[in-house]
């Protein structure tokens, strides 16, 4: 019985690593892709000047 719970204890650990190890992958999965998304819409300004120098010339 003692070996059975030695044995259940370390699958118990393992299991709890392995949740932990899944869930800051999906973390770090889910931070990139809005990283990779979103500068384009945050680096994106609508400037008129450029437009007004070339007139100009």
């Amino acid at each position: 019985m003692e070996k059975l719970k030695k044995v259940l204890k370390i699958v118990g650990i393992i299991m709890a690593v392995a949740a932990a190890v899944a869930g800051v992958y999906l973390l770090v999965t889910k931070l990139l892709e809005r990283k990779e998304s979103s500068p384009a819409q945050i680096d994106y300004v609508s400037c008129s000047c450029l437009d007004e120098e070339e007139e100009e010339e």
